[in-house]
């Protein structure tokens, strides 16, 4: 999230799209209901009438897979009426820059595309520089190969007729959200965006977000009380474990995984953009800092300048390998892994295509569970379809306490870090995951100690201090995460001593004189204690930044770029809810996105001590145009994988021309094939959680929740002959399961180009494993094809059949 659920009170227009937060996300809806009560419009966008929906002044169905269309016909209305606010756009975003020459868009592909690798080359893409190698601008928006009429021109295609025919969304609700949401361009006005895996779970999940950050910047919502882009987690840490680099392409604190690309220190330190404008923090370029500072915190006083702070010992990732979810499951079902630690997760029933999955773990020599209770994971061999016979996997399953009962932070959505204490002691031979981790990592360093091994340095010389007597202790890894000063330093005429907690990434050094296990996280626990434990119910900004309460990354910042919620002078837009302001010769209201003073002087004169507010970005403008993507620089509509139309009105591209598919699933496709004719698609439900294993063995929950269903409309039943509560069949070309048909008004059959299509919903919370008559996963409809940017499988768009058991 850019702000946090608190501050979606002060919106003034919430589009819900991508995302059921009133089922899914309950506690968040509470301040829905606030911004509501004050007079905020909802507008819920969804194939399915939600319960979000029924909550919603204005409600649109839409065909899965196809928000790109609907959100590009917005920005077409907001261009063609004129609806953005200029001197944002103008001042704060890259839409003044002019493309390079070599910049085009044709029949759905950008220049530069090579169909042979399906890839493309993205110096097409570049901006036109001055001779001091800063990007030219023209502030008028007026100049043909600018972005902004470049922007014009990509969506000028998106007309009402088009996107309707698309989306089977009608034109006159197109034109009803359109103008409401748009209506947030004013001074004073905020309008924010809700979106969950209903957005990411696509082919064109990450332009789906990107499509949306882009109307934000045109209206002006970003770094605003009331704006932003805002993803709703599906659990309460996955912010925090995102943070602490739970994907592969990541380290902690969002730096790049050491690639065979950048073999050295050096190498790493380099590869980051500078920039020429001296009015660009181009905060990355102080990531040389935060990456020795990482690696002090990994191998401490065995990490020194003369062996490149053990940055060789670091594992390096293979140049052009994807290590992502999808390809591991690949590998696993090629026989090219021996095992695997399934830690806390159930991928039997939460990944895509989930009878290969169940087929790759049948090739492993072992497997480790850890979980809460038994699963279809743990208890894959002798699942559907399987012969314990036949299978050589040994399992070990390893029992774990759960949140509950463990003590530390948890970071939500909104990117608060708040801590909390263990409220009871874990049952029976369970145990806390860090402690398992600190017993299973000491045994493999005492047999690095005595039998040396292949490459024994990153296990013998990791810094390992994070005990008290003998158990994991959650406090000392919060400090190693904030960072230390390893050695006496003197900054700025004060000097920290050895052994004292550093109080803010401000002061990490690229010497070797700091430590931190995560940049971001520097400030949460510092010489004046645990911030993320802080309580304080004090809002001295009005508007519920409640600076006091937990610790918020970065250094406590509610609200992200808050820089670009004021004018050149350091005058809120909004003035009834500032989230910053400059008074006298200091910014007030939230910690600011950096702490120069504002772009212009009282008399409008440039002030050459300032910097651009979109910090993080190299230019310090934010992207409207994004040169960076794998699929393009501007989102664009392509089919879901599978889908029930024979061609894209868009462009003769019928699907991402980049996307990611796998060759043992190439024939897998069945787009318009009778043998599945209808859209289906995964959400979930308030009474179970993820897979369900924390929740199917409630029987309170089993109760209001008791198995696998089918949602689908009532003409799509009268269709098939199925009445509700008829057991049915759902197939697709990679496996089938059993549900009961749940036959509702909430699914209505669409218009989509002159054809009638029906959709069909199954929750991805079930497992044979128990209940015994609960049904399976509706992961073994999916498809395991994935989004070019991160891979993500296409779990929201999918081809079915439906038919009476």
């Amino acid at each position: 999230m850019t702000n946090h659920w608190i501050d979606i009170g002060n919106s003034d227009c919430i589009l819900i799209m991508g995302s059921n937060a009133a089922e899914n996300h309950p506690i968040s809806f509470k301040w829905v209901t606030k911004a509501m009560q004050e007079g905020a419009t909802l507008i819920s966008v969804d194939p399915r009438f939600t319960r979000t929906s029924s909550k919603a002044d204005i409600y649109a169905p839409i065909r899965s897979g196809t928000d790109i269309a609907f959100l590009g016909g917005m920005i077409k209305y907001i261009l063609d009426n004129n609806l953005y606010f200029r001197e944002y756009v103008s001042e704060y975003t890259n839409a003044s820059f002019i493309l390079s020459t070599k910049y085009g868009f044709r029949d759905g592909l950008f220049s530069g595309y090579d169909p042979k690798t399906r890839t493309y080359n993205k110096s097409y893409w570049a901006f036109e520089m001055d001779s001091k190698g800063i990007p030219k601008k023209d502030r008028s928006l007026k100049h043909q190969r600018s972005v902004f009429q470049q922007l014009k021109k990509h969506y000028s295609r998106y007309t009402l007729d088009k996107v309707s025919a698309i989306t089977g969304t009608p034109q006159s609700l197109l034109t009803k959200i359109y103008r409401t949401y748009a209506a947030t361009c004013r001074k004073g006005k905020a309008g924010t965006i809700m979106y969950a895996m209903g957005w990411t779970q696509h082919t064109v999940g990450v332009q789906n977000i990107r499509t949306m950050a882009m109307i934000q910047l045109l209206l002006g919502n970003m770094g605003v009380a009331g704006g932003g882009v805002n993803a709703l987690r599906g659990e309460s840490n996955v912010q925090g474990s995102t943070d602490h680099c739970l994907l592969y392409h990541i380290i902690p604190g969002y730096m790049s995984t050491p690639s065979t690309t950048w073999p050295t220190l050096a190498d790493y330190r380099k590869r980051r953009p500078t920039s020429a404008d001296p009015l660009s923090a181009n905060w990355w370029q102080n990531e040389p800092k935060y990456m020795v500072s990482f690696l002090k915190s990994m191998f401490g006083d065995a990490a020194t300048a003369t062996n490149e702070f053990g940055y060789q010992w670091l594992p390096k990732v293979e140049a052009g390998v994807d290590y992502s979810w999808l390809n591991l499951f690949d590998a696993m079902y090629k026989g090219k892994f021996t095992g695997f630690f399934a830690w806390g997760q159930n991928p039997a029933c939460s990944g895509a295509n989930a009878n290969k999955t169940r087929q790759a773990m049948a090739k492993l020599k072992w497997l480790v569970n850890v979980n809460m209770f038994d699963n279809e994971t743990a208890s894959f061999w002798k699942g559907p379809g399987m012969d314990p016979k036949k299978i050589q996997t040994e399992v070990f399953f390893l029992p774990c306490a759960v949140s509950a009962e463990k003590e530390g932070s948890i970071t939500n959505s909104g990117r608060w870090m708040q801590w909390r204490y263990a409220a009871a002691k874990p049952p029976g031979k369970a145990k806390p995951d860090g402690d398992m981790i600190v017993e299973l990592f000491e045994k493999i360093q005492d047999l690095y100690r005595k039998e040396k091994g292949v490459l024994p340095e990153p296990i013998v010389n990791l810094k390992w201090d994070y005990t008290t007597k003998g158990k994991f202790d959650a406090h000392k890894v919060a400090k190693e995460i904030n960072g230390y000063f390893v050695k006496d330093v003197t900054i700025n005429d004060t000097t920290y001593k050895k052994g004292t907690l550093v109080p803010s990434f401000a002061f990490l050094q690229d010497d070797g004189s700091t430590s931190s296990a995560n940049w971001l996280y520097c400030n949460s626990y510092t010489e004046k204690g645990n911030m993320a434990a802080r309580r304080g119910l004090k809002d001295a900004s009005g508007i519920g930044l409640y600076l006091e309460w937990s610790w918020c990354w970065p250094v406590n910042r509610r609200i992200i770029y808050n820089r670009a919620s004021v004018d050149l002078k350091g005058q809120p837009w909004d003035t009834k809810h500032p989230v910053i302001s400059w008074i006298g010769d200091k910014w007030v209201g939230d910690v600011p996105d950096g702490g120069w003073p504002p772009m212009a002087n009282p008399d409008g004169t440039p002030n050459p001590k300032s910097k651009y507010p979109f910090i993080m970005k190299e230019e310090g403008f934010a992207h409207i145009f994004g040169p960076g993507r794998p699929d393009g620089p501007f989102p664009e509509h392509y089919e879901p994988l599978e889908c029930p139309v024979e061609r894209n009105l868009m462009s003769s591209q019928f699907i991402n021309p980049t996307v990611k598919q796998f060759e043992s699933e190439l024939d897998k496709r069945f787009t318009c094939d009778p043998r599945y004719p209808f859209v289906g698609t995964t959400y979930r439900v308030t009474e179970h959680w993820q897979t369900g294993i924390a929740t199917r063995w409630q029987p309170w929950l089993l109760e209001a929740q008791p198995q696998q269903f089918c949602e689908m409309s009532e003409e799509l039943a009268r269709l098939r002959g199925i009445k509700n509560g008829d057991q049915v069949i759902v197939e697709s070309g990679r496996g089938k399961v059993t549900a009961v048909a749940m036959v509702t008004k909430r699914f209505k059959p669409l218009k989509v180009m002159g054809q009638t299509v029906h959709e069909v919903g199954l929750p991805w919370c079930f497992g044979w494993v128990h209940p015994k008559d609960g049904g399976d996963s509706s992961n073994l409809l999916t498809p395991s094809v994935g989004d070019p940017n991160t891979t993500i499988p296409e779990t929201k768009a999918f081809m079915v059949n439906v038919r009476k058991a």
